[in-house]
């Protein structure tokens, strides 16, 4: 290897290292205030001026899409380990149910700025859109979930087709119940899970497990 590419793979990894701090910098801000997570307060938080977080970042929607990757991958992850547990269907539909529950439970100031916007946010940053950056993470956690559903289940000759309503409307039916449980709690998260359970289960009683699906 030559010393110029060695050069550059050094200023590469030092890049990721320092927009990985600062994703880490940012996280502390979002969990300490929401929605109202400012540039100006994360730039504080990395013991950054402002101009060099943009330079990492574009702007405002640059910053909320690596942090919501970030959240996203591991969440799917979580969901991935549920979804695949060798335990019974209606296990692992309690599970996958559980533990997107949990997550928004456990980091609810992270949830909301990723899915609320800011009722006051600066005036620098009104114009921030969090519809427009929301949406895809809804859209990626409805396609990875009709993989899984595509990979466990036969669903016949349209089944590729059939995952793709279900993903999506599986993972539109928990943002929805799971952000009215988080502002109201109307129930015990147990309770929701087991409700929401119900609610599938008419349907997924009715196909078959692929061979080699994760099953008792």
């Amino acid at each position: 290897m030559d010393t110029g590419t060695s050069q550059r793979d050094d200023q590469q990894q030092a890049a990721q290292r320092r927009r990985k701090e600062l994703l880490e910098a940012a996280d502390r801000v979002v969990l300490r205030d929401g929605p109202d997570a400012s540039m100006n307060a994360i730039a504080a938080e990395a013991g950054i001026t402002k101009p060099i977080l943009y330079r990492h970042f574009g702007d405002k929607g640059g910053l909320y899409r690596a942090l919501a990757k970030r959240h996203t991958d591991a969440l799917l992850a979580s969901l991935r380990a549920a979804l695949d547990a060798p335990n019974d269907r209606r296990e692992r539909v309690e599970a996958t149910l559980d533990t997107y529950l949990a997550a928004i439970e456990a980091r609810p100031q992270v949830y909301r700025f990723l899915m609320h916007p800011a009722e006051d946010a600066p005036q620098a940053e009104q114009g921030f859109d969090i519809g427009r950056h929301s949406a895809p993470v809804l859209r990626r956690l409805g396609e990875e979930l009709a993989k899984v559903i595509t990979e466990q289940l036969d669903l016949g000759p349209d089944g590729t087709r059939v995952a793709r309503v279900w993903g999506h409307g599986i993972v539109g039916m928990m943002h929805a119940a799971g952000d009215w449980w988080l502002r109201e709690r109307p129930c015990t998260r147990a309770e929701l899970v087991r409700h929401l359970t119900d609610l599938l289960w008419g349907r997924l009683t009715m196909v078959d497990d692929r061979i080699g699906a994760p099953r008792t």
